[in-house]
């Protein structure tokens, strides 16, 4: 298993010291191996089974993470304290809070990269969101983290296992970053796609050469990948008129949403919401939904939002990157899948 230390016994009986010490030593392998293979609660879902993952033999595995290590990053915690870490500690807690650690060692290196890259961009901007720190632990504003014992305290007997799986994830990508141009990109990722990841003009208005609609290979694997919401006429109007007063929410119900336009990955592009038109992003907020991929429709009682995928759908898609790395593809592959026309490369020596 890829990430989790495999120990062989070494030699064999010889004598009578050495076939007792054997004789021990094997005994206590049995007496542990339910303990270490049991699975548990994750950090993101429970009940899951570890997926096995192994390095291509034509790779050599990077084991010291020298180059992360000899990289320091101010953390604003959620308390408002500042934290000084290297960057492989920092990149241990982000890969932990953001990505299941049962994903396969592939997506967990992309994550990785994903992460470090983002990391990278926010440290190289003077203009900086928090002015004594390089970046927040706040997933909403910056990226997620938690703290080492946090995250093995929620593992439970996977604890061990998991962590160093990541570990792993980390040193093995040590100082790799998404490039486009020559430069670090702005690495967003997010939960999971419809089929397709969002093109970034899509959502904010503004096209990125390498923030363009892709495939994305996951489905009905992922956990609530469809979902629903419903609410009542009144709670809709509450939520509309206080966000956007000029909306008219008179009249029958049934008339209230109207044209909609969808995009090239299934995501509502916009719609008219009592003669206002809203993007399907600000839908999304508005009501609460996953994601901006849903229908809507009155039943005479209820607005029901079908809703497909979660997350802004802009980047790289993690559980999609997980289907690939299921596929067989390396975590390079999957970057340079989801972020158009870039490649991976050292972020610094």
């Amino acid at each position: 298993m890829a990430g989790r230390g495999t120990r062989r016994l070494a030699g064999g009986p010889g004598g009578s010291v050495g076939t007792v010490v054997w004789a021990l030593t094997l005994a206590a392998v049995l007496f542990f191996l339910p303990v270490v293979t049991v699975g548990g609660n994750g950090l993101y879902q429970s009940g899951e089974e570890e997926p096995e993952a192994t390095l291509p033999i034509d790779r050599v595995a990077v084991t010291t993470g020298a180059r992360d290590k000899g990289k320091v990053v101010r953390l604003q915690l959620e308390d408002g304290t500042v934290q000084e870490m290297t960057m492989a500690d920092y990149l241990w807690g982000v890969v932990a809070a953001e990505m299941p650690a049962s994903f396969e060692e592939e997506a967990l290196k992309a994550q990785a990269c994903a992460a470090r890259t983002y990391t990278a961009v926010l440290q190289s901007n003077s203009a900086g969101k928090h002015p004594d720190a390089d970046i927040c632990a706040d997933s909403t504003c910056c990226q997620a983290y938690v703290e080492r014992s946090q995250a093995e305290a929620r593992w439970g007997l996977n604890a061990q296992s998991y962590g160093e799986k990541i570990d792993q994830a980390v040193a093995e990508t040590d100082g790799l970053g998404i490039l486009y141009g020559g430069q670090p990109i702005q690495a967003l990722f997010f939960s999971s796609a419809p089929g397709k990841t969002v093109d970034a003009v899509e959502v904010w208005g503004n096209s990125v050469d390498y923030l363009k609609s892709v495939e994305s290979p996951e489905g009905d694997e992922v956990p609530n990948y469809h979902s629903q919401v419903l609410l009542t006429a009144d709670q809709v109007k509450e939520s509309t008129l206080t966000a956007y007063p000029g909306a008219d929410l008179s009249g029958d119900p049934s008339g209230w949403f109207g044209n909609v336009v969808y995009g090239e990955s299934g995501t509502v592009s916009s719609l008219v919401l009592g003669g206002v038109t809203l993007t399907g992003s600000q839908v999304r907020s508005l009501f609460a939904l996953r994601s901006a991929a849903f229908t809507v429709s009155w039943d005479g009682s209820n607005f029901t939002f079908d809703v497909t995928g979660y997350g802004h759908g802009v980047g790289m898609s993690q559980y999609g990157a997980n289907a690939m790395a299921k596929e067989g593809k390396t975590f390079e592959e999957i970057l340079t899948w989801y972020y158009t026309g870039t490649e991976v490369a050292l972020l610094w020596e």
